[in-house]
């Protein structure tokens, strides 16, 4: 007699059982829970055996959540965000020892992140980044500015992306670190925002050492392991996947926070124009939460595509055309009842659903720049996706020192 092959469903839901008679959710204090989760296999379900997976397809990862969810554990908190950028990119290019060391306090939320990425000179022309570290033995001495850098002051690692060699082409002189946020001359600026909050930050570095031992990749394959990362921020933002970006099974998604309004208005107010111009924007929010399910669904492997640049440029568009009409339907209500007084805040919105349609109005200003700006999604879209001629890159080929820069 004959016994069928154990699925991957069902390996799953054998990790699961076992973590919840043995670790039950309601009585295991979350940090330490996540922490055994990671144990089972079960935070990453795609990344590899002993790194927080079982190596299986990601879109396992669903089933483990709802499962969980329903046992009671707690969701994500929203201040580890950047944990759905550094996870996946630490585990495709760094060593195991890297992995060892960074993934499961990530993971646990023992240990906070941040991006370090665009800077004063180099923000839609990444690879032109001018960050510099040298190498001093096992160190490296890093001096430079990034600004744009979400959460950076309670951030406990940064991800790092640096010129580790100038005389290098652009796109391949650069190195990827795992900065210690802590660390001597790392020195971190609020950015005030419209909103009144310093959600954003600038970091500056002065001959700040670096261990070896914390590097991501290979010296001079910063830019491969910051397409991972920047693939995944899009993914996060475009998906409603990231803390705070309006996640949601409801149908019609951030919409329905218009539709709120629409049911509190004055029957006068209820006209036909606008509300053919509130159905448009709850179709468009449909549309984009089905097809991004789909694609969740269709998942084959753990780091998406460019195609993801598709789901960030629509769910950018959607969000800036729809909390501009919330406040036309909330009219002179609109002006009043918000604090612009100065704070730093520890969670990510960055659709602004948890606190408002005012403040929404105002954070998702910054979502066609953030992960990308939108004129480089379309640019993305139309030469990887569409296949559509490149635009002409005279700097591509060239040393980075000789490149002009402002």
């Amino acid at each position: 007699m004959t016994t069928s092959a154990v699925t991957p469903l069902e390996r799953v839901d054998a990790a699961i059982d076992a973590l919840l008679a043995e670790h039950p959710p309601a009585s295991t204090p979350n940090q330490e829970f996540r922490g055994h989760r990671y144990d089972a296999g079960l935070a990453w379900v795609h990344f590899p055996e002993g790194f927080g997976g079982m190596g299986l397809k990601p879109e396992l990862n669903k089933h483990v959540d709802q499962r969980l969810k329903e046992a009671g554990a707690k969701p994500t908190e929203p201040h580890t965000f950047f944990m759905a950028l550094a996870g996946p990119t630490i585990v495709t290019h760094g060593s195991d020892e890297v992995k060892e060391r960074f993934l499961r306090p990530m993971y646990t939320g023992e240990e906070v992140w941040c991006q370090l990425f665009s800077e004063p000179g180099a923000g839609s022309d990444f690879a032109g980044l001018a960050t510099r570290a040298v190498r001093d033995g096992d160190e490296w001495i890093i001096n430079g500015q990034k600004v744009w850098n979400t959460l950076a002051h309670i951030a406990d690692f940064g991800m790092l992306v640096t010129r580790s060699d100038p005389d290098a082409p652009k796109h391949k002189g650069m190195t990827y670190f795992a900065l210690d946020m802590k660390a001597p001359g790392v020195e971190v600026r609020p950015l005030r925002q419209i909103t009144g909050e310093a959600e954003f930050n600038e970091v500056y570095m002065t001959d700040v050492r670096v261990p070896d031992a914390h590097r991501v990749g290979d010296v001079g394959e910063g830019w491969r392991a910051s397409l991972t990362t920047l693939m995944n921020e899009r993914n996060a933002i475009g998906t409603g996947s990231g803390a705070g970006s309006g996640s949601t099974s409801r149908p019609g998604g951030a919409a329905n926070d218009a539709v709120a309004i629409w049911n509190e208005l004055d029957p006068s107010e209820q006209t036909p124009v606008r509300k053919d111009t509130l159905m448009k924007f709850w179709v468009q929010a449909e549309v984009n939460r089905l097809t991004n399910r789909r694609a969740g669904q269709n998942a084959k492997a753990g780091n998406p595509g460019p195609e993801m640049s598709i789901a960030k440029l629509a769910f950018s568009e959607l969000n800036k055309g729809l909390y501009e009409f919330c406040i036309d339907l909330m009219g002179a209500d609109a002006l009043i009842d918000y604090d612009y007084t100065f704070r730093r805040p520890e969670d990510l919105d960055v659709s602004g659903m948890g606190h408002g349609p005012r403040y929404s109005f105002l954070r998702v200003r910054a979502n066609s720049i953030e992960g990308g700006t939108t004129e480089i999604l379309r640019n993305i879209l139309g030469e990887q996706v569409l296949g559509l001629p490149g635009e002409p890159r005279v700097d591509k080929d060239v040393p980075w020192n000789t490149v002009p820069r402002s």
